[in-house]
C-alpha cells in the first residue's frame, strides 16, 4: 500500500503499492492506491502485487495496440490509396480499420489516466534506480509516466488523413 508518509517520495514523485495483505479486501485497496498514483501524476508507479501488475500491464497493451493498429493502418490506406487510386477495395478496409481503432482508442483510453503510463521491463531506464534496494525480492511491474500529446496527435492526423483519401477514392470509384 502507499501511505503518505512511508511509501511517497514527493520531491521525486514516486509510488509504490506494497504488497501487504491486511485484509480480506486486499485486491481492492491495492486498487484504489494505484487510482491515486495514477491520478496524482506520479512519475514511477511500482505495483508490487503481480495480479495488480498483470492486469494493468495488460490494459496498456491493448491502448499500444489500439494505437499501432490506428496508425499502421491509416498509413496503409494513405500508401495504398495513393499508389492505386483505381482500387478503392485496398485502401477502404485499411481506412475503416484505422478509423475504427482510432475512435475505440479516443472513446476508451484517452481520457484514462492509465494511458500516459509504459510499462518499463528494463530498470537500468528506471529513472529512480536507487528505489531498487527498497523494493522486496519480488518482481515487481513498473510503470512509467510518458507524455503521449504527440502519439495522440499523430494517430489523429493519420487517421483523418486517411479517411480523407478512403473516402475520396470511394467516391470515385461509385461516381
Amino acid at each position: 500500500m502507499v501511505d503518505e508518509a512511508g511509501d511517497r517520495d514527493e520531491s521525486s514523485n514516486v509510488a509504490i503499492i506494497r504488497e501487504v495483505y491486511d485484509s480480506e479486501n486486499a485486491h481492492e485497496t491495492f486498487e484504489y492506491e494505484l487510482e491515486r498514483a495514477l491520478e496524482s501524476e506520479c512519475s514511477l508507479i511500482v505495483i508490487e502485487p503481480s495480479k495488480l501488475g498483470d492486469e494493468t500491464s495488460r490494459w496498456i497493451a491493448v491502448g499500444n495496440c489500439l494505437h499501432k493498429t490506428a496508425a499502421l493502418s491509416g498509413l496503409a490506406a494513405i500508401v495504398t490509396g495513393v499508389l492505386w487510386g483505381d482500387r478503392p477495395y485496398i485502401c477502404g478496409p485499411l481506412g475503416f480499420t484505422a478509423i475504427i481503432t482510432c475512435g475505440l482508442y479516443t472513446v476508451s483510453w484517452q481520457f484514462d489516466p492509465c494511458c500516459q503510463y509504459q510499462v518499463e521491463t528494463d530498470t537500468s531506464k528506471l529513472p529512480h534506480v536507487e528505489l531498487l534496494a527498497v523494493l522486496g525480492p519480488s518482481s515487481p511491474t513498473f510503470l512509467v509516466r510518458k507524455d503521449d500529446t504527440r502519439r495522440r496527435i499523430l494517430h489523429t492526423t493519420i487517421t483523418l488523413a486517411a479517411l480523407s483519401i478512403t473516402a475520396w477514392r470511394v467516391y470515385q470509384a461509385f461516381k
